[in-house]
């Protein structure tokens, strides 16, 4: 069996390490190895480290990286600590000038890691970046965002993108060669300067999993650090692979860490109003959910699935 990684080299200094690659996995042992095996096989020019945090996966996940990539480091949780839980839990340890924050299911391609850092080399200003992430077909994935604000939310679950972009970004406007400042940047691939991160805080422990990273960004922002998106930097995300196991808890959980954002940052009036909006969304879903039995089968199954996780979502909504 081939082994990724070796040895690090000995002596490396907190001054010298340069990036800190830092993995949250759950149960997710073939799309890691994979992740792995493109981070290792496409590495920066400078010296780096690379963090596993398990959480309590069943699977066969905490063996292959013992087996098959010893340089990695590995922390292995008897629970699941989520996504922030988790990934400070190695930020902590972290030795590099920057770390960053990689889904265990993206693959990283040739150059991004360098694109990444030089940005922020040549950016003091940059608290964090965020590659240009692909879906495995090629084409485009939504990998950044204006920020959240009630009126973006109502206009995004109302679907009101397709009129115009307001809640969410025009990514096919966007120059492919040119970075570009940002809101918020997806967790599945962002980079951190340390310095950012010590001076407003780390990942907040309160959010489980989801919109976690959208906290942060409004921290960073308002430390006038800056967020940039790269599209030099190119890495693929197969997407939601560990929360599809459990699809209905975190579809519920999306609106709870959503709930909590708008309360923690602009009071308990927006949260409400933001429940109100969502409330009116999921009704309206339901109200013409019916006429997915006249689809062919696929897109019935999923939009009656979806139905389900919405009736759910509206027995629950004013609770959370």
């Amino acid at each position: 069996m081939i082994k990724f990684g070796g040895t690090p080299k000995a002596g490396i200094s907190l001054s010298e390490m340069k990036l800190s690659v830092v993995i949250v996995n759950w149960n997710t042992c073939k799309l890691l190895e994979k992740c792995l095996v493109s981070v290792f096989s496409n590495p920066p020019d400078q010296e780096f480290e690379v963090w596993i945090v398990d959480n309590a996966s069943t699977d066969q996940s905490v063996p292959m990286v013992r087996e098959t990539f010893p340089r990695v480091n590995l922390i292995i949780n008897d629970t699941n600590l989520g996504f922030s839980g988790a990934n400070n839990q190695a930020i902590r340890r972290c030795k590099g000038e920057y770390v960053l924050l990689l889904n265990p299911d993206t693959e990283v391609r040739s150059n991004a890691l360098d694109f990444l850092i030089d940005t922020m080399e040549n950016h003091p200003e940059v608290g964090g970046a965020g590659a240009k992430i692909l879906n495995p077909d090629g084409t485009l994935q939504i990998s950044c965002y204006p920020e959240p604000t009630l009126s973006r939310e109502l206009w995004r679950l109302f679907q009101l993108d397709r009129v115009r972009h307001y809640g969410s970004y025009d990514f096919v406007a966007w120059n492919p060669d040119h970075s570009r400042e940002v809101d918020v940047i997806q967790g599945a691939c962002l980079i951190l300067r340390t310095r950012a991160l010590e001076e407003v805080g780390l990942l907040d422990e309160d959010y489980f999993m989801y919109t976690e990273e959208v906290d942060l960004c409004f921290r960073l922002r308002k430390a006038h650090w800056r967020l940039v998106w790269v599209p030099q930097a190119n890495v693929v995300h197969y997407g939601g692979q560990a929360t599809q196991q459990v699809a209905t808890e975190m579809f519920l959980e999306l609106y709870r860490s959503k709930i909590l954002y708008f309360y923690k940052h602009h009071g308990w009036l927006s949260a409400s109003l933001y429940k109100l909006i969502v409330f009116a969304a999921t009704l309206a879903r339901l109200i013409v959910s019916p006429f997915a039995l006249f689809e062919e089968q696929r897109a019935r199954d999923k939009h009656l699935s979806l139905a389900s996780n919405y009736r759910r979502l509206l027995s629950e909504l004013f609770s959370m």
